[in-house]
């Protein structure tokens, strides 16, 4: 994908880690280090966010071609690829576009089901409000209470959502009301899978990780203590959890 902007470091097993919606690639800093010194951690800001250009239609599936795209950039065949909550749906979309490059799947605090009809009218309502309102202050108060457990990581949230431009919110949020569902998908990967969740997660209750797990074949760990952003929340028991998954990816 051209103009992509990413973080590449590390060694080893390329992995491509896909940030959660509304962040970008700097949600996996707390967690960079630990994962770098295993693997060869690649982080792009997905279209729109961070520092990465906005075009096109809203659609998961272009955000599942830009990741192999970026594989071709690299010069990577395959690789290991993960994300958190929407970085999981794009993972997904991913894996639909091209099964052959994705040799293992790290899926966090995602989910395979497509939204319900009300989901779908919450998001394009959220949608409509940033089009028309921006995003500050109204998306964070918002969205805070469910993202995370731990008050204590608030602020800094709060900085990377609102740091994303509220064209990107609306556009990502059609774009996920519109995905679908990926358990399918799921079950015909045949690739070595990890599915890690926060057990306070408040947007998606466990069971829907243990749903991922027993389509995927993968293994689940739940994290305590944390919500819906485990490597912001709690990065040492995340790195616990995946490192050394990844390293066997060797």
């Amino acid at each position: 994908m051209t103009g992509v902007h990413l973080t590449d470091t590390g060694s080893g097993v390329p992995v491509v880690l896909l940030h959660a919606f509304p962040f970008d690639s700097r949600m996996w800093d707390p967690v960079r280090e630990g994962l770098s010194d295993v693997v060869r951690l690649i982080t792009p800001d997905l279209r729109g966010f961070g520092q990465t250009g906005l075009s096109g239609e809203p659609d998961l599936e272009a955000l599942g071609r830009d990741v192999i795209d970026l594989l071709d950039d690299l010069g990577i065949e395959r690789a290991v690829v993960g994300g958190c909550s929407m970085g999981g749906y794009v993972t997904m979309a991913a894996l639909r576009a091209a099964p052959d490059r994705v040799s293992g799947l790290l899926l966090v605090d995602t989910k395979s089901t497509a939204d319900t009809d009300e989901a779908k009218a919450n998001r394009l309502a959220v949608a409509e409000r940033a089009d028309r309102e921006g995003i500050v202050p109204w998306f964070a108060d918002t969205m805070l209470p469910v993202l995370i457990a731990d008050e204590a990581k608030a602020d800094d949230v709060r900085a990377q959502i609102e740091a994303q431009d509220a064209a990107t919110v609306a556009w990502a949020q059609r774009a996920m009301a519109a995905r679908p569902d990926s358990a399918d998908t799921l079950r015909a990967a045949g690739v070595p899978a990890l599915v890690v969740h926060g057990e306070l997660d408040k947007l998606m209750p466990v069971t829907l990780a243990q749903e991922l797990a027993d389509q995927t074949g993968g293994e689940l760990k739940v994290l305590p203590d944390a919500g819906h952003m485990p490597p912001i929340e709690v990065p040492e028991a995340f790195l616990d959890a995946v490192a050394p998954w990844l390293a066997d990816r060797a």
